[in-house]
This record gives C-alpha cells, sequence and structure tokens, in this order.
C-alpha cells in the first residue's frame, strides 16, 4: 500500500510514485511552436524537507548541477590546448614554461569552467591590482593572461573581442635595483645558510637570482664555472672567481645541486626569496630597499671598480650593454668622490 504523498508544494514541483517511493521533481513546460515540451530534474531529497528545500530554489535559479554545462570557450579549454600544443611548448625555455603554467594554474582555480569571452578589462585589471605588492607577479600574471588570449584567437580560431590584459604586463622597476652596501654584504653571516649561499652565487656569478640559485655542482670545474644566460638561453664558460670555488668547495654535498631540495633537485627561487626577506626584515628599515637582484649589479659594480672594461664585464655578467653603462657610472662616482675627498684633505 502506498504512502500518502507528501504535502510540500511549490511551483513546479511535482511527486511522482517511483515504485518505491513519492519523488519529487523540477518541471519546467514550454512551447516550441506547437508543440508541447518538458524538462524536469529529479530532486534527491533523501526523505528532508530543508534539503528539498535547497535542491528546488537551486532548480529554480538554474544552479542544480544537472543545469550546470561546461561553458564553451573556457579558460580550462584553453589552457588545455595550449599544454598540449608542440609547437608552443618547443619553443619555450624551461623556467619560463614552468612560469606560465604556475599562473594557468592558479587561473584554472577559480575559472576553469568560465567562458573566455564574458571576462572583463576591468575584471583583469582587479586581480593583477591584487598583486600589486609584487610587481613581477602582477606582470607574469596580465602576461600569461593576454597569452592565452592571443592563442584561443589566433590558434583556436574562438569569437574573442579584444584582449582584456592588453598594455597591463608592463613592469618597470620604480627604478633600477639597487646594488647591496657593504654593510650588508657583511652582514651575510648572519642569515640562514641558503640565503647565504644563494647571496655568495650571485655575487660571484654575476647571474640572475633563480639560475644562480638553481646551479649544479658540476658546473663548478677548478677555476672556471659553467653559468646560464637564461635571455639568451645559452651556457657560457666563465672563471670563477677564488673566493666562490672556495666557498662551494667547503660547502657539504648534500645531492647534485649546490642548493639542493633533495638528492635531484635544487631549491626554488621563491622558497630562497622568501627566506632572504624574512633576513632582511632582520636587518631593520634601511635594509629594506635591497633585493637579491642587487647583488647581480653590487657584481658589475665590482668588476668595474677592479679596472675590467665593458665586455670584460658583459662576458661575465651578461648584461646589456646599457646596463652595464648605468652600473659603472655608480662605480665611477665612487672612484671620483673619494679621490676629491682625498685632495681636500691633502689641503
Amino acid at each position: 500500500m502506498r504512502p500518502p504523498k507528501p504535502r510540500i508544494t511549490k511551483p513546479r514541483l511535482v511527486w511522482r510514485w517511483t515504485g518505491k517511493a513519492w519523488t519529487p521533481f523540477h518541471r519546467i513546460t514550454w512551447t516550441d511552436g506547437v508543440k508541447r515540451r518538458a524538462r524536469e530534474i529529479k530532486l534527491d531529497w533523501q526523505g528532508n524537507a530543508e534539503r528539498l528545500d535547497e535542491l528546488y530554489w537551486a532548480a529554480q535559479s538554474g544552479q542544480h548541477d544537472q543545469q550546470k554545462h561546461p561553458a564553451c570557450y573556457s579558460w580550462g579549454e584553453c589552457i588545455l590546448a595550449w599544454r598540449k600544443d608542440p609547437t608552443v611548448q618547443r619553443r619555450l625555455a624551461a623556467k619560463t614554461k614552468a612560469d606560465y603554467w604556475r599562473v594557468m594554474d592558479e587561473i584554472c582555480e577559480k575559472n576553469a569552467g568560465k567562458d573566455m569571452r564574458k571576462t572583463s578589462r576591468a575584471a583583469v585589471r582587479a586581480a593583477v591590482g591584487k598583486l600589486s605588492d609584487t610587481p613581477r607577479k602582477a606582470a607574469r600574471y596580465a602576461q600569461t593572461v593576454s597569452i592565452l588570449w592571443n592563442y584561443a584567437r589566433r590558434e583556436l580560431d574562438w569569437p574573442l573581442g579584444e584582449n582584456p590584459a592588453a598594455g597591463l604586463a608592463k613592469y618597470k622597476p620604480a627604478k633600477p635595483y639597487d646594488p647591496w652596501p657593504a654593510w650588508m654584504v657583511k652582514a651575510l653571516d648572519t642569515a640562514p645558510e641558503r640565503v647565504q649561499t644563494a647571496a655568495r652565487l650571485i655575487l660571484g656569478t654575476g647571474q640572475r637570482p633563480s639560475a644562480a640559485i638553481t646551479m649544479r655542482r658540476d658546473q663548478f670545474q677548478g677555476e672556471w664555472m659553467t653559468v646560464r644566460d637564461e635571455k639568451g638561453d645559452q651556457e657560457l664558460e666563465v672563471y670563477c672567481p677564488p673566493f666562490l670555488s672556495a666557498y662551494v668547495d667547503a660547502l657539504p654535498a648534500r645531492g647534485i645541486h649546490v642548493l639542493p631540495k633533495n638528492l635531484t633537485e635544487p631549491q626554488g627561487y621563491h622558497a630562497i626569496e622568501r627566506a632572504f626577506r624574512a633576513w632582511r626584515q632582520s636587518l631593520g628599515e634601511r635594509a629594506s630597499p635591497y633585493s637579491l637582484h642587487g647583488l647581480r649589479k653590487l657584481a658589475i659594480i665590482e668588476l668595474a671598480e677592479a679596472g675590467a672594461s665593458d665586455a670584460e664585464i658583459q662576458a661575465v655578467t651578461g648584461q646589456s650593454a646599457q646596463m652595464v653603462a648605468y652600473y659603472r657610472t655608480k662605480a665611477s662616482k665612487k672612484r671620483l668622490s673619494r679621490s676629491a675627498q682625498e685632495r681636500r684633505g691633502r689641503t
């Protein structure tokens, strides 16, 4: 014998006996020309009136799971296509590819199923604005959005409008990175070991921090070392200053890298940079303007002060002629100030 039908009534809510129990359905009807049509969604209420109410209103507002469809032209679909494109992947350096993938993972966390066509410039600007404290991350985010948008338009032929990230990735530091002062270099002895090691690698090799931090032990061979020119995507054999070769030789070997995460992987730039920021904070406010990149600039200045030519400095650091010239002026001004002050003292 059937139990009585539940007395819960709502517009578009119908009850149907399914052989074992009364089952609620959300039912909508419409007329397609002259034909009457209907669509039903079974509401798995499990005999709970509160659950039924929640499911019913989800269906009424179009938010029930059965009403959700993956968006065409979605961010997730575009990212998957970009990652599977062998032509795109072949022309990217490993580090560049890893940087893009990391940002794409962040985009997918909240937007994988969202329609790219509905993305506004204001939304992209707001997302970039949230990263304003880390300008490079902000620039990388905007750049990644722009790359995906252009890829979807040109390679996938998706009907997208103007690129909402255009012009938002123009990152330039407010001023060139400040080279470290002598007192801060001396204070390195108080830094955590991995910060000390990273700093000495950057200063001794003149490389970008990310390249220095991931150096392998086999890149040091006697008085020579192999350094990485990331922008030129090439490796160069460079003379290794004695202070650096002695420092590396004295480090315990815990893996194939100078700064090992485990036996086969290096520590990441972001982990080292976080440790550096914590140490920098312990030095007080006067240390706040300086970053790991400043050590590379200090390397240029030290080379210039030692009498190295622009070509010699470029051979070590891989810096552009314009950048070498800029930091050479700092070295020149220091020398001039010394000679001027010494001359004043003799009068």
